[in-house]
């Protein structure tokens, strides 16, 4: 089943900073739950429309029950979802994701993740005869590495794709859940290892992109195994740095999270605009977030995305921004399904693998098509170091691996041999036009010599051509295929043998 993903919109309560500077004048006018009026002075009044709009006035549990209590429940009967929160700094996002505190705050201002950990376990209290097992893991993507948060050694993750997990991270630390209390402890152990800092728009400004991961696992009666899996993304906000007023290392961050959102909004882009079919590349790979969120856009998983917004004139623009994003990610198309294996069918398949030498001789003899006999040593010598081959989905990693890298890069390759094809079909037009001239030159020559003034004429038929000459020259194609192909040249040097 296909279907498009939830975008909502949330606009949090003024700040004292905003109050003190504009005072209570906001830039959004509201029409409903579902749509509002912005009024930006570049842009003028524009109309946005979403699934929900939570105005300053909403409740973080009506958030929740809108936007993860339909997610939570499937992920309990596996299908998949992911949540994100996205905005410029200072939205609202964590405050959305974690409330003020993860462990203690009043229940009415808890976040979506101690929301989520008491409905995850409030859905399994109510299953008959299963068994589940809930996993928690965090990551956050801090200067373009995955670094662990349950375990701070692991800095520099790898990210991996298989058929039977799709993208994964082999290396991260899984921890057992068994109750609410120990999930929010543990959840609050890793946040405080998150990288944070100081602006002038944030006193705990995120300095990077947070990722919680809650795998449910369930086995029935039946042998029949079933898992979901629930994300969780806290995502750094967009910043200009001349109103965070960042230097130095602060500086750096900013530039790194600004470029990861651009490549989020790229694929977002491809998604949503590029032509459909196969032949569509969407760059996931441009960004350690977008990889990491593949499956979830467009992809397997249902996502909802709450764009956190300020209401402020001042923020105009970055408000605009933000809801232009959600208005595009509306358009994104996901199937999600159930993810279940059998028991049966698992061992099945663990007879089915080639064993380690079988592996290495496959992937070495297909390299040696294409390769040195020094650089398919090489090769051999690298998988042995790493221990790929005694990896059991190897062959099958490197299938998609290679699958995904020739898609990258049939795409621009097609494209350049489509402009070739119609700079060809250009300059045939223009060797006619040449062609013509050269005629009615050879022409006029003829009948001069029997006037016997064939050098003065001969000379001023080639300063009459001269003109049509250099417009040929000087075309934006000719000079392309000159600096690109060797073969032009040639073509000069044969134009410049007529000319003389």
């Amino acid at each position: 089943m296909t279907a498009n993903i939830t975008v909502c919109a949330r606009f949090r309560p003024l700040s004292s900073k905003e109050r003190r500077d504009h005072g209570d004048s906001v830039c959004i006018e509201r029409i409903d739950d579902e749509a509002f009026n912005l009024k930006d002075e570049k842009e003028g009044e524009m109309k946005f429309s979403f699934d929900k709009v939570f105005y300053d006035d909403s409740k973080q549990d009506d958030v929740y029950s809108f936007l993860a209590r339909p997610i939570v429940r499937d992920v309990v009967n596996a299908i998949n979802g992911t949540i994100i929160t996205y905005g410029q700094t200072g939205a609202g996002k964590t405050y959305s994701m974690e409330g003020p505190s993860i462990l203690e705050c009043d229940d009415a201002k808890k976040g979506l993740l101690a929301r989520v950990v008491a409905g995850i376990f409030r859905e399994i209290s109510s299953a008959d005869s299963i068994k589940y097992t809930i996993k928690l893991s965090m990551v956050e993507i801090y200067m373009e590495k995955v670094r662990d948060l349950l375990d701070l050694s692991k800095d520099n993750m790898q990210i991996k794709k298989t058929k039977s997990q799709g993208i994964s991270l082999p290396e991260v630390t899984e921890i057992s859940l068994s109750d609410i209390a120990e999930a929010l402890q543990s959840l609050s152990s890793g946040i405080c290892n998150r990288a944070v800092g100081e602006t002038q728009m944030n006193v705990g400004s995120s300095r990077s992109h947070c990722i919680y991961i809650f795998s449910v696992h369930q086995e029935s009666t039946i042998q029949k195994r079933t898992f979901g899996k629930l994300i969780l993304v806290d995502l750094a906000g967009s910043e200009k740095v001349e109103k965070t007023g960042a230097e130095g290392r602060v500086l750096e961050e900013a530039k790194t999270i600004n470029k990861s959102l651009s490549a989020l909004g790229n694929v977002v882009h491809a998604l949503t605009c590029g032509p459909n079919g196969k032949g569509n590349h969407i760059p996931y790979r441009n960004s350690k977030l977008t990889r990491i969120l593949q499956d979830s856009l467009g992809g397997n998983s249902q996502m909802a995305l709450l764009c956190c917004c300020s209401p402020s004139p001042s923020n105009a623009s970055e408000t605009l921004s933000t809801l232009r994003f959600g208005a595009r990610a509306k358009h994104i198309k996901a199937s999600p399904r159930v993810h279940s294996t059998k028991d049966k069918h698992a061992k099945t398949q663990r007879t089915s693998f080639p064993s380690k030498d079988e592996s290495c001789d496959k992937v070495t003899d297909k390299s040696r098509e294409s390769m040195d006999a020094e650089d398919v040593k090489l090769l051999q010598d690298l998988f042995t170091s790493e221990g790929r081959v005694h990896d059991p989905n190897f062959l099958t990693d490197l299938e998609l691996d290679c699958g995904e890298a020739a898609a990258a890069t049939n795409i621009p390759l097609q494209r350049a041999a489509e402009e070739l094809a119609s700079a060809v079909e250009l300059l045939k037009e223009q060797n006619k036009v040449l062609e013509a001239m050269l005629a009615i030159a050879t022409r006029m020559l003829s009948s001069q010599r029997e006037a016997n003034d064939d050098l003065s004429f001969g000379h001023l038929v080639f300063e009459s051509l001269k003109p049509s000459i250099a417009w040929v020259a000087c075309l934006p194609l000719v000079k392309l295929l000159t600096d690109s192909y060797a073969f032009l040249p040639c073509c000069c040097c044969c134009c410049c043998c007529f000319t003389k």
